[in-house]
């Protein structure tokens, strides 16, 4: 199946609308990474405490940012999370400890921040079963006496299993509980215990000397994956065709990560992955590119390269098409419908292989042809001036002969 047949297009013609593309969406991104948003790494590479959050009703996140900074907790990274019906919330609090205080200490803090003002009673929605196991046994709503804590620990249990199971973390009022334990129960813990519209779900820690290492070990995979793949296409073409396919895959990093900047959003190791695998998806492309034209330069021998670069990529074009455009298709749709946790990972995607696509066309080939025509003005150079001190030195001779014969 092909998409285009016998296509002419100057893609060498329009090289400096390429450069000019380029230099704007490089500079823009550099100038965010430097001078803006810098590099918005996410709580795997820096270290933080993330503490996920479900409302019961739509979550306002200027109230809920409100709320934090009123608590002490200024500044926090707060983001929807998974799907819009599911109110979820997503708090980078940034604290950096790593022990079991410090994950109670953050859930505690924004529990007591987002707390219906005023109220004494203790909120049944972030109440764990052991504590409710306690309260239950030293209230003893049943009057069981010394037979009260087996008792009191499948009551608690089955309030945790209820509430998780059957309302998704949130109950909205505690006669919800009348079909699942005694009414006397109700009726206690209706008098010490209401209910909040939010449940926190789940607190993780991630602490700076792990995020450092992360970072680290990013880095060099990227670098030792860039080194790698020109050391192969060193060997498989030439030392020029190694440096432009790198020289792209570096463009296409570059810009993606700018582009993560301008939007503030946070580069995770989903992100990572996704870099490395656009890097692998543009080398292939250039690949095809650069095979194209080292079997048309066996053919066509006499042609200027330019005309050789441009009917190479000309030729590769409907397959350039149907393989990338199939692939955006799919991270477009991964990116619109696979939710919050995969969105960085698949707009990494989406913009890499654009970008991916468009380097192995505008940046690599126009690459190799500037170098060739460098090298061959070069040469060109090199034999004119060897020419003139050859001639040089035949005047020097001929003026030195006829010396000795006047001589």
């Amino acid at each position: 199946m092909e998409f285009f047949r016998d296509t002419n297009i100057d893609f060498l013609g329009k090289k400096w609308y390429f450069l000019a593309f380029s230099l704007i969406f490089s500079v823009a991104g550099l100038c965010s990474i430097f001078f803006w948003h810098g590099i918005p790494l996410g709580v795997e590479f820096r270290g933080g405490t993330l503490v996920y959050l479900k409302f019961e009703q739509t979550p306002n996140l200027d109230q809920i940012r409100h709320d934090l900074d009123r608590a002490g907790l200024h500044d926090p990274r707060i983001q929807r999370f998974g799907q819009t019906a599911d109110n979820e919330v997503l708090v980078d609090l940034g604290l950096k400890e790593t022990s079991e205080a410090a994950l109670d200490k953050g859930k505690n803090t924004i529990i007591h921040a987002l707390e219906t003002p005023g109220e004494t009673r203790q909120d049944l929605n972030n109440t764990g079963e052991s504590s409710l196991e306690q309260w239950l046994i030293q209230k003893d709503p049943l009057h069981l006496g010394t037979d009260a804590n087996q008792r009191y620990a499948d009551i608690a249990h089955k309030i945790e299993d209820f509430r998780n199971k059957e309302r998704g973390g949130i109950l909205t009022s505690v006669d919800e509980l009348k079909a699942v334990v005694p009414p006397e129960v109700v009726s206690a813990l209706s008098q010490d215990f209401y209910t909040s519209g939010f449940v926190v779900r789940n607190v993780e820690i991630v602490g700076p000397q792990v995020g450092s290492q992360l970072r680290a070990q990013a880095i060099r995979a990227t670098i030792y994956s860039l080194a790698g793949m020109l050391v192969y296409l060193w060997f498989r073409f030439e030392l020029i065709y190694g440096i432009g396919a790198v020289v792209a895959c570096f463009h296409d990093t570059i810009i993606t990560i700018g582009f993560f900047s301008l939007l503030d959003k946070e580069i995770s190791l989903t992100v990572i992955a996704a870099i490395l695998t656009l890097i692998g998806y543009s080398m292939n492309d250039t690949i095809v590119v650069f095979d194209r034209i080292r079997e048309n330069l066996k053919l066509l021998r006499r042609e200027p390269l330019a005309n050789i670069v441009n009917r190479s990529i000309n030729q590769t074009l409907s397959r350039t098409i149907l393989t990338s455009g199939l692939t955006f298709l799919t991270v477009l749709s991964l990116y619109i419908f696979g939710g919050e946790v995969l969105r960085g990972f698949s707009l990494a995607l989406v913009i890499g292989i654009l970008i991916g696509t468009y380097s192995s066309i505008a940046v690599a080939a126009p690459m190799l042809v500037a170098y060739q025509d460098w090298r061959a003005r070069r040469m060109g150079q090199l034999v004119t001036e060897k020419a003139i001190a050859t001639q040089q030195r035949g005047g020097a001779n001929k003026a030195s002969a006829k010396v000795k014969i006047k001589a």
